[in-house]
């Protein structure tokens, strides 16, 4: 048998079901059902409204209350709990539901549309790797580019700067491709990254559809707008957090996005009233929400670049768009007060007034890690009660969704009403495509999907008919709910969403009932004269808790910060050495530096002439601490969160050749955020000490360990202006040898001095 005698036959490339439509998802971040303007907000969202005017406004669509476990949902189609995220990644822990691995027996939309022929990319937001598998050895299996996605541009953390985020391509840490102050912002980047993709695949493959997963940090903290939107929002918001919400809740009823005669929720006794804050207080508040909407208002201008470039290619009418506002409600996070490092509030160190008033000038300007105050998060979600973490009650769980299909949806600007989910997106995608409901995926048996197709609604003739899914729970750190068939049961549990430490007793918690069918916005509470309906309801979610591996409740939330809680390639070594070149090891998956006692020695040489630069970092501008040297001087420098910054410096340049310069670094006790004491030393020699007040608690956030220079954005202020700043000498190692050690020699000729900026 010869070539010439043979018919070649390749095997066919996978194809997409003929008419199969290009998807976008559009996924913004901690964005309540009160601020765009799609939805009668003051926050000016054109591309929002200009695709609700041509497509369909969901206003009872629903999240999971928090970041990683909505993402998940959406991912999979499953509950949240069903695929492990019961909680954010960085509060992972051993329980079935939350241990934040997503099982392979849960196979994500992107999977199943690879497989059907689509090509699929993620731009922006992941919170679902694992908090102890991000660094450069994995495991990978939990990465997009291991879940269907073709390629992956962002972060995987909660959040990240959005003038220095930590980056990456597919599974490759990169550095941003401009400085703020050349114009670089993250959601910008995104974009851009994200229109040069579709191009390029229309370019090369004109025929197959694409899915671009577009998932804005947006606007998550920290609210940092673009250096050239800050301003545009300047004295919109002076009315206040409570006239706000009057003035959102009459434009929602003149626009129809809720029912006519839905009510207003009271305020919380626990949030202070506008007219109760001193007019200094009341301008730094003004001054936190134009912020934000600076921020919002750009991220959906970016979202418009998308959809304009997506209509130039001539794409647009076969293009399923899907815009959901929000991953859940606006975000308590920021305290009371609001605070200038968010990061701060999470570890559970709230600021004090002066200290977020020291930052007003600067709020959302490179340095600062921005969040608002509790009272504009509430307003931020009118007219529903609670905010973001409060899965009971739709402040926490209503986002508003867009959907726009040109092709196929025909009736403009009209409203749904269907109660739905995120774990509806998934199916909604397989109906549209034509994909079955797969039994085994790459080798793995499949779990049921448990959520259900919305894309009936697409068509008029469904305009008001029955929602598909009869029944739904809700569970976030110990708030829960209950819907089925128009009813809702509610239990906010003890710990304020601003809260982030401590736990009470379940056996305290009070229900509420709502009949939402006549009650949209949860306002009348009805469990005393329904006491037979709540008791259905509660036993209800009872049994989808145990269905769906909710169970065991769990209230902590900055206790499990701690990295210790999750396995790790570095917990019980006593000693761990780096070498020149490891960088970008997030905190996540890095020994634990924070609150411990370890000695850190760096043997070094210095060229002749001298050398700067770092050669430790761990953290960023938000939290961490940076052994660099400068002026040739040795220098650690401790900053904690931007309210407070330590140096313990060497009274003499490194000469010329070898030297070793060591860190003694003893807590105080055991409690997080005690005191410290630091000691450096040269050559064995002590050369000055220093004492850190008040230590960062937990975590230093998203950024990373670098050895070498300081990725990301900088710990210390002073080498700002210098980029990564590597160090200009060599280093031989980096050794972290922990517990506490003898003291220096020297030690006894120190004062205890401690320098502060």
């Amino acid at each position: 048998m010869y070539a010439t005698e043979s018919e070649p036959d390749f095997p066919p490339n996978k194809e997409a079901p003929k008419g199969a439509p290009n998807i976008l998802l559009v996924l913004l971040d901690d964005v309540g059902f009160g601020w765009s303007s799609a939805s009668g907000g003051l926050v000016r969202m054109p591309t929002a409204e200009k695709l609700a005017k041509r497509g369909l406004f969901y206003n009872q669509f629903h999240t999971t209350a928090l970041c990683s476990p909505t993402r998940a949902a959406l991912l999979t189609g499953r509950n949240h709990h069903t695929v492990a995220t019961g909680v954010i990644a960085e509060m992972a822990t051993g329980y079935p539901g939350y241990c934040g691995i997503i099982p392979k027996s849960c196979a994500t939309f992107a999977e199943l549309l690879k497989q059907s022929g689509y090509t699929s990319a993620w731009f922006g937001k992941n919170h679902n790797v694992p908090d102890n598998q991000t660094s450069a050895a994995g495991p990978f299996e939990n990465w997009p580019t291991y879940q269907g996605f073709d390629y992956f541009y962002g972060f995987i953390s909660g959040e990240t700067d959005q003038f220095f985020p930590s980056l990456l391509r597919d599974t490759t840490p990169v550095e941003p491709p401009k400085r703020p102050e050349e114009g670089y912002q993250l959601q910008r980047d995104l974009a851009e990254e994200c229109v040069a993709w579709i191009r390029k695949q229309k370019s090369i493959a004109p025929d197959r559809p694409f899915m671009a997963y577009l998932s804005t940090g947006a606007a998550h903290a920290p609210h940092q707008p673009p250096l050239d939107w800050r301003g545009r929002n300047a004295g919109r918001f002076d009315m206040g957090w409570d006239e706000y919400r009057k003035i959102v809740h009459e434009n929602q009823l003149k626009l129809g996005v809720i029912p006519p005669g839905s009510k207003l929720t009271e305020r919380p006794e626990q949030i202070p009233s506008w007219d109760s804050q001193p007019e200094e207080h009341r301008k730094l508040f003004a001054r936190q929400a134009e912020n934000y909407a600076d921020f919002l208002e750009h991220a959906d201008y970016e979202v418009g670049n998308v959809v304009d470039a997506i209509e130039k290619l001539g794409e647009l009418d076969n293009t399923l768009i899907l815009y959901i506002i929000g991953d859940n409600g606006s975000s308590g996070e920021g305290s009371l007060v609001g605070t200038p490092n968010e990061l701060m509030s999470l570890n559970g160190r709230q600021p004090t007034m002066e200290e977020s008033i020291g930052f007003m000038d600067k709020w959302g300007m490179p340095g600062t890690s921005p969040h608002y105050a509790v009272g504009w998060a509430w307003a931020g979600d009118t007219p529903f009660q609670w905010t973001k973490q409060v899965a009971s009650h739709f402040g926490g769980t209503r986002n508003a969704m867009i959907v726009s299909w040109p092709e196929k949806i025909k009736e403009s600007g009209a409203i749904r009403s269907q109660f739905h989910h995120c774990i509806d997106v998934m199916p909604t995608l397989m109906e549209v495509v034509g994909i079955a409901e797969p039994t085994e995926v790459n080798g793995y048996i499949q779990r049921p999907i448990e959520g259900t197709s919305f894309a009936y609604t697409f068509d008029p003739v469904h305009a008001d008919a029955p929602s598909t899914r009869d029944k739904q729970y809700f569970e976030m750190l110990g708030n829960r709910a209950m819907y089925a068939d128009g009813w809702i049961a509610s239990c906010r549990h003890g710990r304020l969403p601003w809260e982030t430490s401590g736990s009470s007793g379940f056996d305290e918690d009070t229900w509420e009932l709502y009949n939402i069918e006549e009650d949209f916005s949860q306002a009348v509470d009805l469990a005393d004269k329904h006491p037979d309906k709540l008791r259905y309801l509660q036993d209800l979610f009872m049994g989808e808790a145990a269905k769906y591996q909710v169970l065991p409740l769990d209230d902590r939330f900055a206790e499990r910060l701690d990295v210790t809680l999750r396995p790790s390639y570095f917990f019980g070594r006593d000693k761990v050495t780096f070498y020149p070149g490891m960088t970008r090891l997030p905190e996540g998956s890095g020994p634990k530096l924070v609150g411990v006692p370890f000695r850190l020695t760096v043997p070094v040489e210095i060229p002749e002439g001298g050398a700067e630069g770092v050669v430790f970092a761990l953290g960023g501008d938000a939290a961490g601490f940076s052994l660099f040297l400068w002026e040739g001087k040795a220098r650690f420098h401790y900053n904690f969160f931007a309210i407070r910054r330590y140096d313990i410096i060497s009274t003499e340049a490194l000469g010329t050749g070898k030297h070793v310069i060591q860190i003694d670094f003893t807590p105080e006790s055991k409690t997080p955020g005690c005191a410290a004491d630091v000691v450096l030393s040269i050559d064995g020699e002590a050369v000055a000490k220093g004492r850190i007040d008040e230590q960062i608690p937990m975590r230093c956030g998203t950024e990373t360990m670098d050895v070498g220079m300081d990725c990301v954005s900088p710990v210390c202020s002073d080498y700002e202006k210098k980029g990564l700043f590597p160090f200009t000498g060599q280093i031989e190692s980096v050794t972290f040898e922990f517990g506490e050690h003898d003291a220096p020699s020297g030690m006894d000729r120190l004062k205890l001095a401690t320098a502060m900026d």
